[in-house]
C-alpha cells in the first residue's frame, strides 16, 4: 500500500499487482492507516483510491488472516477500515482500471466518486466463493441501485462491465486508458478547490440523509448551515461573486 500527495490530493494505491492488489493483513492495515492519515492531516482536501498493474482490487486475500484470530474479530476490525472510508469528511475518488470484486469493489464503492475505464469489470463475487457480502456491500448496494438490482448482483455474482456498472449508477463516469488519469486529477482539484466545511458538511447530510426522515432532515441541514456560517468561506463566496474573482477557501472558523 502506498499513501502519496500531490499538494492537497492524495493517492492511495493498493500495490500487491502479481495478485491484482487482493487485500492480504499488510495490504488491510496499510489501507487502515491511510484512510486515517488522511483524516487527520488538515493539509489534504481530496482522497483518491487505486491499484497498480492495470487492476483496482480482486478482493480479499482469504489466506491472509492472523493465526488464532477469531473470524467475527477479524470481520469486525475490517468492518471498523470500511467505516473510517465512508466516515472520511472529505471527499473521496476511486480510479479503477482492471477488476474490482468483492471487498475490492465495495472498496471503491466506498468512494463518494468512481471513474472507471472501459475495461474494468466488478462483481459482488461472494455467493461464488460460499460467502455473504461483506465491507459495507449489503448497505452500499441497495441505496445505489434498489433492492432488486441489489438482489442480482449479490445472489448471481455476475461479472459486468463498465458500461453495465454506469447504467446501474455504480460508475459515476467512464474514462478512456490515457484520459484517465488527467480526468481524476482536474476532478480532484475541482473538489479541492471547494470550500472545505461545506462540502464536508455536505457529504454528511447525504448520507445521514439516506437513513432519516424529512424532519431529520431538515433538522441536520439546519445545524450544518449555521456551521458553514460561522467559517470565513461563506464572506468569500459572497465576496467572489460580487467581484467575479476566484474564492480561495480556507474552512477557518471565523466567529469572534
Amino acid at each position: 500500500m502506498k499513501l502519496s500527495r500531490d499538494g492537497v490530493v492524495a493517492t492511495l494505491t493498493l500495490d500487491r499487482p502479481e495478485v491484482k492488489n487482493a487485500l492480504d493483513q499488510t495490504m488491510w492495515e496499510g489501507l487502515r492507516e491511510g484512510i486515517a492519515e488522511v483524516a487527520r492531516d488538515d493539509g489534504i482536501r481530496v482522497l483518491v483510491v487505486t491499484g497498480a498493474g492495470g487492476d483496482f482490487c480482486a478482493g480479499a486475500d482469504l489466506s491472509g488472516a492472523r493465526e488464532g484470530e477469531h473470524p467475527l474479530a477479524r470481520m469486525d476490525w475490517i468492518g471498523q477500515i470500511a467505516a473510517s472510508l465512508h466516515e472520511l469528511p472529505k471527499p473521496s475518488i476511486a480510479k479503477v482500471d482492471g477488476v474490482a470484486v468483492g471487498a475490492g469493489w465495495n472498496l471503491a464503492l466506498g468512494c463518494d466518486l468512481v471513474v472507471a475505464t472501459p475495461s474494468a469489470r466488478f462483481s459482488q463475487i461472494f455467493a461464488k466463493r460460499a460467502l455473504s457480502l461483506d465491507f459495507g456491500g449489503s448497505w452500499l448496494l441497495p441505496k445505489l441501485v434498489g433492492l432488486q438490482q441489489a438482489k442480482r448482483l449479490a445472489l448471481l455474482a455476475e461479472m459486468i462491465d463498465a458500461t453495465e456498472a454506469e447504467r446501474l449508477g455504480l460508475v459515476t463516469w467512464i474514462k478512456p486508458p490515457e484520459e484517465i488519469d488527467a480526468f481524476v486529477a482536474a476532478k480532484a482539484a475541482e473538489l479541492a478547490a471547494l470550500p472545505p466545511v461545506a462540502v464536508s458538511q455536505t457529504k454528511r447530510l447525504l448520507h445521514d440523509g439516506a437513513d432519516a426522515t424529512m424532519r431529520e432532515a431538515l433538522d441536520n441541514e439546519g445545524r450544518a448551515q449555521t456551521i458553514n456560517f460561522a467559517t470565513a468561506d461563506v464572506p468569500e463566496a459572497f465576496n467572489a461573486f460580487l467581484t467575479k474573482t476566484t474564492a480561495v477557501y480556507t474552512g477557518q472558523w471565523a466567529v469572534k
